[in-house]
């Protein structure tokens, strides 16, 4: 499965953005779709995922981030509401077998894509 990650870009706190993960492979749709994110300096994060059980999201991430599939598109979407400066990174989504928070079970990877926040 090949992932391509977009939609991040500049914006103040308090707005919102949609980040978008398109898959290639119809794989795509029995794999678990995490979100992570990493900010200068730190360890790369789960944010969200989403799995044909549910979804789970970081404390961070809870009540202003949505995490949606469209299988028919073979894509993901986060869509990020509320936004903080805190919130400020790269962000990746990834595809796996079996869902976890750990992104070293995550085997294929999106490129990134930078959300900026300022204050």
């Amino acid at each position: 499965v090949q992932l391509q990650a977009s939609g991040g870009g500049l914006v103040q706190a308090g707005g919102s953005l949609r980040l978008t993960c398109a898959a290639s492979g119809r794989t795509f749709n029995r794999c678990a779709v995490n979100w992570f994110r990493q900010a200068p300096g730190k360890e790369r994060e789960f944010v969200a995922g989403i799995w044909n059980g549910g979804t789970h999201y970081a404390d961070s991430a809870k009540g202003r981030f949505t995490v949606v599939r469209d299988n028919a598109k073979l894509t993901t979407y986060l869509q990020m509401n509320s936004l903080k400066p805190e919130d400020t990174a790269v962000y990746y989504c990834a595809a796996g077998r079996i869902w976890t928070m750990r992104p070293e079970d995550f085997t294929s990877w999106g490129q990134g894509t930078l959300v900026t926040v300022s204050s």
